[in-house]
């Protein structure tokens, strides 16, 4: 294996090939996990369909993989600083790999939810450490990284979508195998293309997180907004469907109206990477959540097929944003030797905003109705704004500071 020892991290610095190299790697991985990842779209319908299990049994077999996802943030974010980020992505992939080969056999209920507590686990390990192999890159070179695994991602997962419904024609035991076969190939681009990058300092120092980020305000206050925005952020995916149900507009607009998001992902952000590359990052961070705010909000209350379309490409342009903001920027305010788990922390809040959108969604849709519904979003879209606002000299002077340890 690839030690620092043998290649220091400043070479992958000076390096404009071997720094291509590391990023492309790292983007193939994220490519081939998220387009073969076409199981588990299927998951409710398999364990119901194939294993005869209740719709709440099934419910909760998924929120045992959920579950296992905000867990995946942090053991992936831990190990990563422990035992080095490749190590601890070859244990993720090949342990994705196990684990649904596992679900896809197991016929009793307990080995059915220890399976998928495994794919929780083990499935999102790479999300972490591969944001902190970028985060052991200069600064410079951030933005443009992360931008370019958020939008392999997106064509990703675009393509997993669509193969998927064409794949389960054929069973669901095949859509578990492909599955698998994605997360070993990822394995083997990490075990031949991916070198180690932790920095030799985070090698002998053990530092605690705990106190460190305790003391840390910075990083406090922006795993809260984040926290907030993909709570706002997630509407789309959950009240949406029945707001637009409610129109009396059926799951293909639905579709159609998700597909145009996919589409202006796929075609603007390598654009915004390049306009938003040494803007303030503070600045951008507040529009965006702020237009991710009102946008989903707005998709509330409008009407028409064209009126959700509208709303949908004002929540996208934040939602590119943040995106290609999200890993430069709290890799800006990680410490070295810390860095891992900072990144862990932070794609915890994603996690975390998955659970809270739904569960706080419905109820207020519920409960208080539409127009509640856009009032609540677009106000907590204000308040990201002027949050991200209030933090914003704190923020620029962690990551000058840090900047300037590098």
């Amino acid at each position: 294996m690839t030690t620092l020892s043998a290649a220091p991290t400043t070479t992958i610095g000076r390096t404009r090939s071997r720094l291509s190299s590391l990023v492309w790697a790292l983007t193939a991985t994220h490519f081939v996990t998220r387009a073969g990842g076409v199981a588990r779209s299927f998951l409710v319908l398999y364990l119901t369909q194939e294993r005869g299990l209740s719709a709440t049994t099934a419910g909760a077999v998924v929120a045992a993989v959920g579950v296992g996802d905000i867990g995946s943030q942090l053991l992936g974010g831990w190990l990563s600083d422990r035992i080095g980020r490749r190590r601890t992505m070859l244990i993720g992939f090949l342990g994705t790999a196990v684990a649904l080969i596992a679900l896809g056999a197991a016929t009793t209920l307990p080995a059915i939810a220890a399976a998928a507590l495994g794919i929780g686990l083990m499935g999102e390990l790479f999300r972490p450490v591969g944001s902190a192999a970028l985060a052991d890159l200069p600064p410079s070179e951030r933005i443009r990284a992360f931008g370019l695994l958020f939008w392999a991602a997106n064509v990703g997962y675009t393509i997993s979508t669509v193969a998927a419904g064409v794949l389960v024609r054929h069973g669901y035991g095949v859509l578990f195998w492909i599955n698998a076969a994605a997360a070993v190939l990822a394995a083997l681009i990490v075990w031949r293309c991916i070198p180690e990058t932790r920095p030799v300092a985070a090698e002998s120092t053990r530092r605690a997180l705990l106190p460190t980020l305790l003391r840390d305000r910075v990083m406090l206050a922006m795993v809260g907004i984040h926290i907030v925005y993909f709570t706002v952020f997630m509407q789309v995916f959950s009240t949406l469907p029945l707001v637009m149900t409610g129109d009396g507009l059926g799951p293909g607009t639905f579709s159609m109206v998700l597909a145009l998001n996919g589409i202006a992902i796929v075609v603007v952000q390598p654009i915004a990477v390049r306009l938003l590359d040494g803007r303030d990052t503070a600045s951008v961070l507040a529009v965006s959540m702020l237009l991710a705010g009102v946008g989903g909000g707005a998709s509330a209350v409008v009407h028409g097929s064209v009126a959700y379309a509208a709303a949908i490409i004002v929540w996208t342009l934040g939602q590119i944003g943040v995106s290609v903001l999200f890993g430069a920027t709290f890799a800006g305010i990680a410490p070295a030797d810390l860095r891992g788990r900072y990144m862990g922390i932070a794609s915890t809040t994603w996690s975390l905003g998955a659970v809270l959108g739904p569960l706080l969604g419905t109820a207020v849709l519920d409960h208080a109705g539409r127009s509640t519904l856009w009032v609540t979003s677009s106000a907590l879209g204000i308040a990201l704004f002027i949050a991200q606002r209030l933090i914003a000299p704190s923020l620029r002077n962690r990551t000058n500071q840090l900047a300037g340890g590098n």
